[in-house]
């Protein structure tokens, strides 16, 4: 629908990138005096004055992120924790990060970065100063809602550090409220971003540029009172690194933050180290590039390893189109999404030395490399999000290689997080405009050894909740029908996907219909990946109610819990739209749930049952999908003997196959349900539960599989409409299987066109 974007001339000094620090040293004006040590100068600092000082430093910035939550008023922040917080050093590595919304800070250090070079000389750098940017090609942000506050740290003349806060904003301005327009073709309908600009200036407030950001706002009071809390998170912080500066020494605690990068550099080197070298592909798609669009645009990733260090290579990524796009700053995001919390889990995320692990490949002007002016309002929801799901993807099947990390496999969490925003008038008579956060109740994915937690979140925002239904009708014009998981939204396998929530409200307390806007992708194509043969997790879904008989219904003393009983007509919101919300019309939401693990038909029947009984599970999804006949709560042996073998023999053509009742043990595991095994050619994969051979290690097998594809809508339960509902394109879902037992080997949902392939 939109043709790619020439960057505008002169924006790449807007553009920000990782450097070589010695590169970085040279581009900062030389009157700016650094605090340096050198490189090895925590080797010298005893254990326990580490220990303390590290800690110490950990503790900051906690507070730095309970003082922004408690200050600022604002539901992303206070009630869904979409806010976080780091301490760099002086050259802005990132020491010392939050748990809360990781993608945030992923991009601190290149705000930074651009600070140092394009700020020290003009206006300068220097003690009681702050600076404010929504620039996400600067950094510091994925798009424009983001908007971050970074203050750098003098000790006796000399910059010693940084700290920084950022939070998403309600609303920084645009044509659409929210800041985010769905027909956007470029930034210019968008928020404007505004690169870093001193907001304080040798510790006091500039309230001409305080004026001036505020003023775009269509609710400027919420945004000046987190602008303001970010500075307090900052003050905090500057205070506490002062205080400990003093007791201890400006050497030894800098020499405490560079040795924490190297440690957990060194860690995480040293678990890669363990794994064996490999490569692991997928592929991804966005849905509906803006309002009126009905394609699907492709991101590509190869992750290799090979020794200590990563690959990130996304080339083959479809050009920047639309408003779905995101900046450097969402890539790399995307990548320290997924990796944080599954490879870096039980490692402190001093990310500085993280990302010294890893390389980034990719063309600029694509949808997660755009460059300026690409419309970027919604990237960390969208390319950001689908790149996460991407390296998700691929780690968890790199993990999986490795007996030692196995127990941290996760298939795909949440694949897909749809934005709603209403405006119009509050239940106060006050024109509004409101996020929902109910999205964050979304299905953690299965593990090798246990099912997906339930409504257990996303994975971006370890720390994020969905909000308090109270707090969200205090302050917003709707009444919450319901909030629950949904049967059937989890991805089967023999570990099940974590289900997801729905929600469902209501205009309430306002005179007059409200303006929604829906984004989000993952409806045409479920987009959290299961492993090892495990489904899919559900796909999102969004509805609206036409004419219902809410009214009637609650005067009736009746609260409906179902779309059926609230009468009225049912109309599917697409990818991008907007759209009014009548008195009379109900919304429902219902985010993606996680991917399942393992083939289904190896899930133990009487997990089934019980998922049946606890409405995780529809009867009709127990027998064609795990095969498993339930009666009156309890399993029917008999007949699901008889299920699950003629599934087993559909998979291969009416061929009984023949599986093991326990996996051979692999000295070389590649997952639940592949090995690799010894030869005379080096290696071959064969299945662990009928020895079948396929293959050269580290090649394609996909022509020693059995592919066996289908309609998503009959074939994936909990879907709920054909996918050219959404787009123009035919999807399937595809079961690659074993041809000597007819284990499900993986399981995708693809367009009918993509290749297969088994790498």
């Amino acid at each position: 629908m939109n043709q790619p974007l020439m960057p505008v001339a002169g924006s790449e000094r807007f553009a920000s990138r990782p450097l070589p620090m010695a590169d970085l040293r040279a581009r900062i004006d030389p009157l700016l005096r650094l605090h340096e040590v050198a490189a090895d100068a925590g080797d010298a600092i005893d254990p326990l004055t580490y220990e303390v000082i590290r800690h110490r430093i950990w503790s900051i910035t906690d507070e730095m992120g309970e003082t922004l939550k408690r200050m600022s008023g604002s539901q992303g922040v206070t009630e869904a924790n979409d806010f976080d917080f780091a301490i760099c050093d002086e050259l802005g590595q990132e020491v010392q990060v939050g748990l809360y919304n990781t993608g945030l800070v992923a991009s601190m250090d290149l705000a930074i970065y651009w600070i140092l070079q394009n700020r020290s000389r003009n206006p300068g750098i220097e003690a009681g100063d702050m600076f404010l940017t929504n620039d996400p090609w600067v950094g510091g942000g994925l798009h424009q809602n983001d908007t971050a506050i970074i203050a750098p740290i003098f000790i006796d003349g000399e910059l010693f550090a940084w700290t920084s806060a950022i939070c998403h904003l309600i609303d920084v301005g645009g044509a659409k409220p929210g800041s985010a327009d769905l027909a956007a073709v470029d930034v210019f309908t968008e928020a404007v971003p505004t690169p870093p600009i001193k907001i304080i200036r040798g510790g006091e407030l500039q309230d001409d540029v305080l004026d001036s950001f505020v003023r775009r706002s269509r609710m400027p009071h919420h945004v000046q009172l987190d602008l303001r809390a970010e500075i307090g998170a900052n003050q905090v912080g500057q205070r506490r690194l002062a205080a400990l500066v003093e007791r201890y020494g400006a050497d030894t605690v800098k020499a405490v933050m560079k040795r924490m990068m190297d440690d957990a550099e060194g860690r995480l080197r040293a678990r890669l180290v363990s794994i064996p070298d490999g490569s692991w592909s997928s592929i991804g798609y966005m849905e509906q590039s803006a309002v009126g669009d009905r394609g699907l645009h492709k991101i590509a990733l190869t992750l290799t390893k090979t020794g200590d260090h990563l690959t990130f290579d996304f080339t083959g990524t479809d050009p920047q189109t639309g408003m779905i796009n995101s900046p450097y700053s969402g890539m790399r995001a995307g990548v320290m999404f997924a990796l944080l919390p599954l490879l870096a889990g039980d490692i402190p995320w001093c990310t500085g030395g993280l990302m010294r692990c890893f390389d980034l490949v990719s063309e600029e002007g694509t949808i997660n490399n755009a460059t300026y002016p690409a419309a970027i309002g919604l990237a960390p929801i969208s390319s950001a999000w689908a790149t996460s799901n991407l390296v998700a993807e691929c780690l968890g099947r790199l993990m999986d290689a490795s007996a030692e990390l196995k127990p941290r496999v996760q298939a795909g969490c949440t694949g897909a997080y749809g934005i709603v925003t209403i405006a119009g008038i509050d239940q106060r008579g006050v024109p509004g405009v409101s996020l929902l956060f109910d999205m964050m109740a979304g299905g953690y994915g299965a593990q090798p050894d246990r099912d997906g937690t339930d409504t257990a979140g996303i994975l971006p925002i370890p720390l994020g909740r969905a909000p308090d239904v109270e707090m969200q009708e205090y302050l917003s014009p709707y009444l919450v029908l319901w909030r629950r998981e949904e049967v059937d939204s989890g991805g089967a396998g023999a570990h099940r996907g974590g289900l997801s929530m729905s929600a469902c409200l209501v205009p309430h307390g306002t005179p007059f219909p409200v303006a929604g806007s829906f984004s989000g992708n993952g409806k045409a194509r479920a987009e959290s990946a299961g492993l090892a043969g495990g489904m899919p997790g559900g796909a999102a879904f969004d509805a609206v109610v036409r004419g219902t008989d809410i009214v009637g219904l609650l005067a009736a003393g009746r609260i409906p819990s179902s779309m059926e009983e609230l009468g009225g007509d049912l109309e599917v919101v697409g990818n991008r739209a907007e759209l009014f919300i009548g008195l009379a019309d109900a919304v429902f939401i219902h985010p993606s749930g996680g991917g399942g693990y393992g083939d289904p038909l190896q899930r133990d029947p009487e997990a089934v049952a019980g998922d049946v009984a606890d409405g995780k599970v529809s009867a009709r999804a127990a027998e064609t999908v795990y095969g498993v006949t339930v009666r009156a709560g309890r399993v029917d042996a008999e007949a699901t003997a008889r299920g699950r073998a003629a599934l087993r023999r559909a998979r291969l053509d009416d061929a009984p196959g023949s599986v093991a009742d326990v996996p051979a043990e692999a000295t070389r595991p590649l997952d639940a349900n592949l090995m690799v095994v010894a030869d005379s050619a080096g290696g071959a994969v064969a299945c662990r539960w009928c020895d079948h051979r396929f293959g050269p290690a580290g090649t394609d097998i996909v022509d020693a599989v059995r592919i066996q594809e289908q309609s998503v809508l009959g074939a994936v339960p909990g879907t709920r409409v054909a996918s050219t509902t959404y787009v123009d394109h035919d999807v399937i879902l595809r079961n690659y299987v074993c041809p000597g037992c007819g284990t499900q080997l993986r399981s995708e949902i693809v367009p009918s066109d993509q290749p297969a392939a088994m790498a």
